[in-house]
């Protein structure tokens, strides 16, 4: 048995333990499910099961449920994004620093153009203030043109090359001889993402939810 699936079973069983031992609550519909006095185990009906109800899972049962199917989150936690969706440093990546043409730099910036997109629709807080990449000595300059070079081909069009002087009015505490303008990076409220997408506007007539805890 590989990594993937211990890890898989691992995650089964300890859901298995807890349904056979909890209370199960939604977060959405307030209903609640709760195991039998003879030890047997509940059944809920669902067309989508989602394990885990950080942002990329919200954000995938938000899809399912507004596609029509009927969702059911399941969480471990007793909220939402307890883990490493409250855990980040909720910034909006440009999309610079990954290999040339892999899944990663063209789902960040096809990502990273989304979200903006969503934020704006949905009133979550956000604010595109951009990145600066500084090269504090001349030796890291082609280090900074590599970046550069890097960024354009992965679609990251809007990177600029600037003089220390420009740099450092934009960051008047900043010293540097030169510096990589990235105007796409930005910066985001991940609890309020996470509260548009579980609202799910348009998902009401699907069963969006359900906390195990």
């Amino acid at each position: 048995m590989g990594a993937r699936d211990m890890l898989r079973a691992a995650i089964v069983k300890n859901i298995k333990r807890r349904i056979s031992c909890s209370t199960v609550s939604s977060h959405v519909t307030g209903r609640q499910f709760s195991s039998h006095g003879d030890g047997s185990v509940p059944v809920e009906k669902a067309d989508c099961v989602v394990i885990g109800a950080g942002v990329v899972g919200i954000a995938v049962a938000r899809q399912m449920a507004l596609s029509g199917r009927e969702v059911l989150v399941l969480e471990a936690a007793s909220t939402i994004g307890t883990v490493t969706s409250s855990r980040n440093s909720e910034v909006i990546h440009a999309g610079i620093y990954y290999p040339p043409h892999s899944l990663k730099a063209r789902l960040c910036v096809k990502g990273r153009n989304l979200l903006y997109g969503y934020c704006s629709l949905h009133g979550v807080p956000h604010r595109q203030v951009g990145k600066l990449i500084v090269a504090t000595n001349p030796l890291q300059n082609p280090v900074l043109e590599n970046l550069r070079r890097l960024g354009i081909g992965n679609g990251v069009t809007d990177l600029r090359m600037i003089e220390a002087e420009e740099a450092m009015e934009m960051e008047p505490e900043l010293r540097c001889v030169k510096a990589l303008w990235s105007p796409s990076t930005g910066i985001i409220d991940s609890h309020a993402l996470m509260l548009a997408l579980q609202i799910c506007r348009g998902c009401s007539s699907a069963d969006f939810g359900g906390f195990w805890s």
